[in-house]
């Protein structure tokens, strides 16, 4: 079986889309009879260990992401590949690109939803561009033969939206690079903190959508003995004495570091369309604290942390305290056990196999070589 996977989502700094894509070309690797191959954006043709660059524009101001606007380039690539099967991770010109080359190939294209689009676009440019983004989507998603999405409110939104044929599929976590032993025990200390000081973290972009005043807020309400740390890019510069702010982007594995030496994840994020960074914190054994909305709902149980209203930094602040008293670490604990049984990347790519090999109309699966 050979694979073929595309997206305009592959950055230097790209976040979720770049991270499966990632964990999924080096697990499928490892299985014997499958090809994976990946076409992305980039500055000329270039070809690295299946990994596939096709030159496309830079977007001004993009962070280094870069916008085709071409279907040619991608479709000679895949009529050159010749892969069994098609999955493109965004709703843009490689979309279009891979169905015009899935008909000239007979093969099935599979569309994987990472985003909300026409969410976003409601909440930068109003309404009207909101409800013409949802016709788009359902007039393109409605084209292939299956369309996966990380969460099941994302299933119900694009039904809603008339698109059949939806499957729920979660995203994963790399259980190496996140993991508890990496919680050092002098980053308190590094920031000037008391060791009773209980630490709490967001780590992500300082984006509009993750609502970070509900946090500043909470973080003001809870006071001492609670500190919020905020790592990434776009932070906010004015905050609370009891807020510490380290601006920029940072590797994945400075991130593991910082987040598992803290106590608890907080995310006030209300349209997560999966909340990765959830995961990643549940990982390193420390539970969360998320606002019960949009996808994190489903992705933090009862025994992994605790969901608090939306847009209410009492709430958040009135759960974090509750998370304490009744023992944050043995919920960390239950949190690093939750992501190992259901979100390793191994799991992921078995249940993406299911998928395509439903749409091949193939009931055989390879099995993983083990090492």
């Amino acid at each position: 079986m050979h694979i073929a996977d595309m997206t305009m989502f592959y950055a230097p700094a790209s976040g979720g889309v770049r991270t499966y894509i990632d964990a999924k070309h080096r697990r499928l690797r490892r299985y014997p009879g499958v090809q994976h191959s990946v076409l992305v954006p980039g500055e000329s043709y270039r070809q690295n260990g299946g990994i596939y660059e096709i030159p496309s524009p830079p977007l001004p101001f993009g962070k280094g992401y870069r916008f085709p606007v071409r279907r040619g380039p991608w479709r000679n690539v895949l009529w050159e590949l010749q892969p069994d099967l098609i999955e493109v991770g965004d709703p843009y010109m490689t979309a279009w690109a891979a169905l015009d080359a899935g008909r000239r190939l007979d093969v099935p294209v599979i569309g994987f939803y990472h985003s909300d689009l026409p969410l976003l676009a409601s909440n930068r440019l109003g309404s009207w561009f909101g409800s013409n983004m949802s016709t788009y989507i359902a007039r393109l998603y409605r084209s292939f033969d299956r369309v996966l999405a990380p969460s099941k409110v994302m299933v119900e939104k694009l039904e809603r939206m008339g698109v059949n044929n939806v499957y729920a599929q979660p995203l994963g976590v790399d259980l190496e690079t996140f993991h508890p032993s990496l919680r050092d025990s002098t980053l308190k200390r590094e920031l000037g903190l008391d060791d009773s000081t209980r630490l709490m973290v967001f780590a992500g972009r300082g984006s509009r959508e993750k609502n970070l005043p509900i946090l500043l807020e909470t973080a003001r309400q809870l006071g001492k003995p609670y500190h919020l740390l905020l790592v990434g890019s776009n932070m906010p510069s004015h905050v609370p004495d009891n807020v510490t702010v380290m601006n920029g982007f940072r590797p994945a594995s400075e991130v593991a570091r910082l987040v598992a030496s803290c106590d608890v994840l907080l995310h006030a994020g209300h349209q997560e369309t999966f909340g990765l960074v959830a995961l990643e914190a549940m990982a390193c054994g420390i539970p969360v604290v998320a606002v019960k909305a949009g996808a994190l709902g489903e992705i933090v149980p009862f025994n992994t942390g605790r969901l608090c209203q939306p847009h209410d930094p009492a709430s958040m602040a009135a759960t974090v305290r509750e998370l304490f008293e009744d023992d944050a670490r043995l919920v960390g604990r239950q949190a690093r056990q939750h992501v190992e049984a259901h979100h390793s990347w191994d799991t992921v790519v078995a249940g993406l196999l299911s998928h395509y090999h439903a749409v091949l109309g193939t009931s055989e699966m390879p099995v993983a070589a083990h090492g």
